[in-house]
């Protein structure tokens, strides 16, 4: 097929783009590298540099007219979408229309959608199926939940010749290699390690008894390639989460172990709790197994040891490190935390 990937630089763009092309499809990216890499990015690639929010830009990505389009590209922060909530909307809700309204003028018959489980919000069932009733508690959880509504309410116009085929991801906390841990604002997981690579106090705010359901990036891409031309998919919603709570104080201790340290050599300093946080997040997988034959394969505690493996070798080479000898580090490191 070929596949049009929105925010094919980032973080989980770049990995479905890598199995994409590793089965064979054809893959155009467009990134505006606000947090995306163009080196995440197969040399084989189509490739453009561009924004969904500028339409130009969007011409250009679609000029060829893709089978396909996996919809990644968004804002992905609670806090800045506070502190810029009209930038949050115009990525998240002006962005989706944009893409959806290139899908509907080219003919585009499949698109997947990059939901969040902030759409929840704080929802009365834990674990949380899909039926739940959405009621955000952040700006993002509503932009992100308005481009779910804006992606199936399109779907479901009666005068799109063909139809369009759709199938929405509400993704919970995805963690692995190439999320960034100098980003703040970016997977509280890769901030935690690079906190403590860098020697910084790991920041908790709130209690630290808040959970959330993290979820390994190759389980994610699992879901995503499976659904790509799975009709039983086609106008479903469903989750992508472990099935497992991890409160942020147990995160934090994961992290120190995984890199050799305890809270009595790094300090864990505690904050108030910031806005539209959600208390307790698990997600209900149920569905995604019994319609896509999806589970949840790697534990926590094994996808956390092969993060902090390739952090490690990234530090190193920023730092300009000798390479084996932090690649025995970090493999050393890794196998604590597996232990």
């Amino acid at each position: 097929m070929d596949v049009l990937v929105t925010g094919g630089a980032g973080f989980i763009g770049s990995h479905i783009t890598h199995r994409l092309v590793s089965l064979g499809h054809r893959v155009t990216v467009i990134d505006n590298e606000s947090t995306g890499l163009r080196s995440n990015v197969p040399a084989e690639v189509r490739y453009i540099r561009g924004d969904v929010t500028n339409p130009d830009d969007l011409d250009k990505a679609f000029e060829e007219r893709p089978d396909a389009v996996i919809h990644i590209a968004g804002q992905v922060s609670i806090i800045r979408a506070f502190s810029n909530p009209v930038g949050d909307l115009r990525t998240n809700v002006e962005g989706t229309v944009n893409v959806l309204q290139q899908c509907v003028e080219r003919g585009v018959k499949r698109l997947l959608y990059a939901s969040s489980m902030s759409a929840y919000g704080n929802a009365e069932t834990v674990p949380t199926p899909e039926d739940t009733p959405c009621s955000p508690v952040s700006y993002y959880g509503v932009t992100k939940y308005a481009g779910e509504r804006y992606v199936h309410l399109t779907a479901a116009r009666p005068d799109l010749p063909g139809g369009l085929a759709v199938t929405s991801f509400r993704m919970y906390n995805v963690y692995g290699p190439r999320q960034a841990v100098d980003n703040p604002y970016q997977g509280v997981l890769g901030i935690f390690l690079g906190n403590i690579i860098r020697g910084e106090p790991i920041r908790i705010y709130g209690d630290g008894k808040q959970t959330r359901d993290f979820v390994f990036i190759d389980d994610v891409v699992d879901a995503w390639v499976g659904a790509l031309d799975n009709p039983a998919s086609h106008g479903k919603i469903f989750n992508l989460g472990s099935g497992r709570q991890t409160s942020i104080s147990e995160l934090a201790d994961l992290a120190l172990g995984a890199l050799g340290r305890t809270r009595a050599d790094h300090p864990v300093l505690y904050h108030p709790e910031r806005p539209g946080e959600q208390r307790s997040v698990q997600a209900d997988v149920a569905y995604a197994g019994s319609v896509l034959g999806w589970t949840p394969r790697t534990r926590l505690e094994q996808g956390l040891a092969e993060t902090v493996r390739w952090a490690l070798r990234e530090n190193g080479r920023e730092n300009g490190q000798d390479s084996s000898e932090d690649s025995g580090q970090a493999n050393g490191m890794a196998e604590r935390a597996v232990a």
